[in-house]
């Protein structure tokens, strides 16, 4: 908070903010006549969301005192966006202003007796938030009087012609001017010492008060000091050294980008380059030509530190007169820093080099600048003659011929006439929705654009995009792109017109310029006249790589994550014409999808270098990555997944069949989600955890270093051990047809293994186990073609209270099921003896314990589903390393283990019996739930934008965490039954007296395929419903009814008493409620019903009835204002949901 004073005196602390959405009422309420005489009339909503940057002045109370808007282009039609540089130094004196050192004022409104000190108090914050503005330029075609506030801040432009407008400019100098940077000096020290005390911990440093008088003293060649000086006072200190450990740094990162920090001298008739230093992967210089490798200039920073306030906007300045120019031969530029340590302001326009792999993670982040990332970059439009320059900078890529057909599309026709393939029938279905004319088909292509970074001519890296337009016309509308993605979390689609959307084609930014890329984007903007810029990245087992991006990670940086919406299953029989439109309804290859927009190329991202391991692929371990991946203003660098066969996306349950499902992620969902780009896998079991060298060791040597772990290997069907065999599980052999099915690529080697060997046999399958898996892996197999009589299923003797169903009806139907497709059936057994304990495999006889006689089966193949415990080696692991095992890994109610670096969730922990909570762990809640708790628990250590955590009150700090989201249990059932079971969370061994029975609601029978009990609590919640049905379920319809009030579906129970819901499968009114925000809708709602009595502030639609308008009694105010939110709600999301009658329509 800074303070700024009124005209009349008075104080008041402010904060300058990026401005909001939800702002615009406040600065709507600013606007003066003298501001619409010089900026227009303005439309703020619009205005925020083209604006490059957007800054609101508030105080404490969040009052809105000030606000100003700034973008890369004068005001009005004054001048066309893309010509205003020539247009400026044609009717100004303005040569110095560029593209990259410019923004352009085009609105600004204050509090009047705030004005002048809010103008100031921006323009300052301005400046200091972009390190690269020299100038800030109000050019408007009004011609109004400018109001004092900025006169105070703005000059007049001097004028070379009597053009007609309002022309003035700021300058740096005057509010926010340059550092001296200046050698140090001995006399700093005290100065400085304040500096150093305030930013450090580092104790050895701290016991010595004068390390930095010496450090001064002791400078020389190779060791040089710098202060930065603001007012005459040190504000800042540097310290490089040229002593760099070359081979070190060769050993531990990957430095290939920067020619492993050589440089290549042009000579003639010179002996070739070491074969040490060769690598096929450099450029092939010219024949011609012969190059020698010799060691660049290299400095390295030994100590840093600043005050924050001051250094933003002086980086580079302080880069090229505290290193370049302390030593004249001087390339690059160094800097190593602890993982751990947040990445400080002057980071950003370094590049960072990622580590050679994961096996050798160091604990500190390299950071490199090039002494010609000090020249500027210009972005203009490709020319023909860049065309040779083009393909030197590509010439290494692996899909450098995809970019330059591209590019020789745009020199010859402008457009893109191939685009992605479609489907034929595609084109039919597109045909016949009324597009029949020849623009309306991909015949005369996609328009395509290219631009080029150059610096002093020469080309240092090309950007190439397509237009949506076209593919808008066949598959993504506006409105499906906002059916499909959450776009409104980052833009307002209505206020960006089809054309103003681009895709990007490739990206390609020499690694000296990498700091450039937000530049590089906002000027592809402004030229190409676009507003958003989209990066869909498909998955390889899907569509092949034909995008040149390099590097992805330069892109994704300056890219906001898209995240994908829970999609409406719709019911076409039922709804005919009033479906909604093909294009929304019909599927789309699954993409991540990234988004550029022209405010976000100003707002850089908060950079966690925190090497973050999970081990685990499992529903909470992927819910934790799908958080931290999609955090819009973080960019996590070191995110590493431990996987026993890594991120199986490329395989789906329904597909493979065997285990059934929690539903939490599909394929196709794990598509959608930009895993693949921000996480690094390595595949393999844990087997090994160094606690103090804070490493993992995975199967197969490699070792995964960690700052902090996340363990959520969850349970696992362990391999069956028989009665006589005393052995550790680790040195038994096990014959090649068991199979223990864990996870998605278990199963599908053991359906290839079946298909191959099995099927076409006699053979009997064994499947061994006591849970739902067992029936879901039998539906399989007589799905496979085995016959029934062919298979046994042998259950363990049960749990004592547990069923595999919750429903007796859903049990019984299996059990009919099993009996007519004359599946064997033994109940009560134990595993004995394999092959009358001879040698193992393969696998023909098994011998079990039952409670009467000793069952003896021949076997041809046995499928193990039994003893659901934590992994062998991971317990091993875990047990190893000294944290608190007790049956379970043992956690508090913040996921931590024993060790504060390592954190636990899922099914793998149990609380601490310090809770005296035994009935509960992770392992009652959803899974999905528990992953994001965790998530926001580790967030807490780098977001700055979170508040800090309360200090838990004493009597709360010993209770553990309950979650309210369902539990899921899916999966296809013997008879071809679709099974679908939503319960609330229980506790387990609950000795308390059962609770009255629930109502409940049932349609259908299971003779019939359509059985649905649907489960109401107390409150008349739903709070459990089962599925059985012949036809498949559309899941994420029924799964969003789970916590619903049986009031907001339509009434439900006193209808289903009446008689009137004859099937609730068929519930086509309820589409509204499916909706994925419908719960937003329920907020309103209750904030409405809460505030009884005080409906003023609510709008109320004109499609309300006057006679509801007429009764101002407080329940008729409150029903008017409920119905005004459901026609908005209904009005907003009409792409969705057209069935539903508007305003007009009765």
């Amino acid at each position: 908070m800074r303070t700024i004073t009124s005209s009349s005196g008075q104080e008041e602390a402010v904060n300058v903010r990026r401005t909001e959405s939800a702002d615009a009422q406040g600065i709507n309420g600013l606007i003066s006549p003298e501001a619409g005489a010089v900026f227009g009339r303005v439309n703020v909503i619009h205005l925020l969301e083209k604006a490059n940057l957007a800054v609101t002045l508030a105080n404490e109370r969040e009052e809105i005192l000030a606000h100003a808007s700034f973008f890369d282009h004068p005001v009005g039609d004054l001048v066309d966006q893309t010509r205003w540089e020539a247009f400026l130094q044609k009717h100004f004196s303005a040569e110095t202003c560029t593209p990259l050192n410019t923004l352009f004022l085009h609105f600004f409104v204050a509090e009047t007796d705030f004005a002048t000190a809010s103008a100031k108090e921006i323009i300052r914050a301005v400046f200091n938030a972009v390190a690269e503005l020299e100038y800030i330029l109000l050019l408007s075609p009004y011609a109004g009087v400018l109001e004092e506030a900025l006169e105070e801040v703005f000059d007049p432009l001097q004028r070379l012609t009597d053009l007609q407008c309002s022309a003035f400019i700021c300058h740096r100098e005057e509010h926010c001017p340059k550092l001296l940077i200046r050698p140090a000096r001995v006399e700093d020290h005290d100065d400085l010492m304040r500096i150093f005390v305030d930013q450090t911990k580092v104790l050895s440093v701290m016991e010595q008060p004068y390390f930095l008088a010496e450090l001064i003293q002791e400078q020389n060649e190779e060791n040089h000091c710098a202060v930065c000086e603001s007012d005459g006072l040190p504000v800042g200190f540097i310290s490089v050294t040229s002593d760099v450990d070359l081979k070190q740094l060769h050993d531990n990162f990957d430095l290939s980008e920067l020619d492993g920090l050589y440089k290549l001298d042009q000579i003639t008739n010179a002996d070739p380059p070491p074969e040490s230093r060769e690598d096929p992967e450099k450029p092939k210089t010219n024949p011609q030509e012969e190059t020698q490798l010799t060691e660049a200039g290299k400095s390295a920073p030994s100590l840093f530190l600043s005050e924050e306030t001051r250094l933003p906007a002086d980086s580079e300045h302080v880069i090229n007169e505290s290193a370049a120019d302390s030593d004249s031969h001087v390339d690059f530029c160094i800097i190593t820093v602890p993982t751990l340590s947040p990445e400080f302001l002057l980071l950003q326009s370094f590049i960072r080099l990622p580590p050679c792999s994961t096996n050798t993670s160091p604990p500190r982040e390299i950071y490199v600048f090039q002494r010609s990332g000090l020249r500027s970059v210009e972005v203009r439009p490709a020319v023909a003659a860049d065309r040779p320059a083009v393909s030197e900078l590509v010439k290494t890529l692996s899909l450098r011929e995809s970019l330059l057909q591209d590019l020789d599309r745009f020199y010859e026709t402008r457009r893109d006439t191939d685009g992605e393939e479609m489907p034929s029938s595609r084109l039919v279905r597109i045909q016949l929705s009324g597009f029949s004319s020849l623009t309306d088909t991909p015949a005369d292509g996609v328009p395509l654009q290219a631009f080029v970074s150059t610096v002093q001519s020469e080309v240092v890296g090309i950007l190439i995009i397509r237009d949506e337009q076209v593919e808008a016309v066949y598959s993504l509308t506006s409105s499906t792109w906002c059916a499909r993605y959450n776009m409104e979390s980052f833009i307002y689609f209505s206020h960006h017109r089809l054309e103003e959307h681009a895709h990007i084609l490739h990206f390609v930014l020499a690694p000296s310029f990498q700091h450039c890329c937000r530049h590089l984007f906002k000027e592809s903007l402004r030229l190409g006249h676009k507003s958003c810029l989209f990066h869909r990245l498909y998955p390889h087992h899907i569509s092949p790589q034909n995008s040149c991006v390099h590097h992805l990670d330069v892109l994704l940086d300056c890219a906001v994550p898209v995240r994908p919406r829970r999609q409406i299953v719709f019911p076409l029989e039922e709804l005919g014409i009033n479906a909604p439109s093909l294009q929304i309804r019909e599927e789309q290859a699954p993409f991540a999808l990234s988004l550029i927009s022209r405010k976000l190329t100003l707002e850089p991202k908060v950079t966690v270098n925190a090497r973050i391991v999970l081990v685990g692929a499992s529903d909470t371990g992927l819910s934790f990555l799908e958080v931290l991946c999609f955090c819009p203003h973080l960019r996590f660098n070191s995110l590493t997944l431990v996987s026993t066969h890594g991120l199986l996306s490329d395989f789906d349950h329904e597909d493979i069949g065997f285990l059934s499902t929690s539903h939490a992620y599909s394929s196709r969902d794990l598509s959608r989600l930009p895993l693949h780009s921000c996480v690094s896998v390595v595949s393999g079991k844990m087997v090994a955890i160094n606690r103090k060298s804070k490493h993992v060791l995975v199967s197969g040597g490699v070792t995964v270093p960690y700052d902090h772990l996340v363990l959520c290997t969850g349970l696992q069907y362990q391999a069956p051990l028989p009665a006589e065999v005393n052995q550790p599980e680790s040195n038994l052999q096990l014959p090649s047809n068991l199979f223990t099915l864990n996870d998605l690529h278990d199963c599908m080697a053991a359906r290839r293994w079946l298909s191959a060997n099995f099927v076409e046999l006699e053979d009997n399958a064994i499947v061994y186990g006591n849970s739902i898996d067992v029936f879901t892996t039998v539906e399989t197999l007589l799905s496979l073609g085995i016959l029934g009589n062919r298979i046994h299923v042998v259950f363990t003797p049960p749990e004592p209270g547990v069923s595999c169903f919750s429903d007796p009806e859903v049990e019984k139907a299996v059990a009919t099921a099993l009996k007519k497709a004359e599946v064997q059936v033994h109940h009560h057994c134990l595993l004995a003896l394999m092959n009358n304990g001879e040698n193992p495999d393969p696998l023909t006889s098994v011998t079990f314990t039952t409670d009467a006689e000793t069952l003896n089966l021949q076997c041809g193949v046995f499928i193990n589903l039994s003893n659901k415990a934590v992994d062998s080696e991971a317990f091993r692991s875990i047990n190893d390393s000294f944290l608190v095992f007790d049956s379970r890994l043992v956690i508090d109610a913040t996921f931590h283990t024993s060790d504060s670096s390592i954190s636990a969730a899922g099914p793998l922990t149990k609380f601490s019996r310090s809770y005296y909570s035994d009935e509960w762990s992770n392992a009652n809640f959803n899974s999905k739930e528990v992953g994001r708790d965790l998530a926001a628990m580790l967030l807490r250590l780098f977001d700055p934008t979170l508040e800090p955590a309360m200090e838990t009150p004493p009597e709360t700090e010993r209770l553990v965490p309950l979650y309210g989201q369902a539990k899921i249990q899916g999966g296809k059932l013997p008879g071809g039954f679709h099974f679908l079971q939503v319960t609330t969370p229980s506790a387990t061994n609950l000795t308390a007296p059962p609770v009255q029975q629930d109502s409940c609601l049932v349609t259908g029978r299971v003779e019939t395929g359509n059985y649905f009990s649907l489960h109401l609590d107390s409150y008349e919640q739903v709070e459990a419903l089962t599925c059985l049905s012949l036809k498949p379920l559309p899941l994420s319809n029924y799964l969003s009814l789970y916590g619903k009030q049986q009031q907001l579906l339509g009434q439900l129970s006193s209808r289903y008493q009446q008689g009137l819901i004859p099937d609730l499968h068929r519930q086509s009114w309820c589409l509204a409620v499916y909706h994925d925000r419908f719960s937003d809708f329920e907020q309103e709602l209750q904030q409405i019903t809460s505030n009884t009595g005080d409906v003023s502030g609510q709008t109320v639609e004109d499609d309300v009835s006057p006679v509801l308008l007429q009764d101002r009694s407080p329940a008729a105010e409150v029903r008017a204002a409920v119905r005004s939110s459901a026609v908005r709600y209904l009005s907003f999301n009409r792409n969705l949901l057209p069935m539903f009658a508007g305003p007009g329509q009765l």
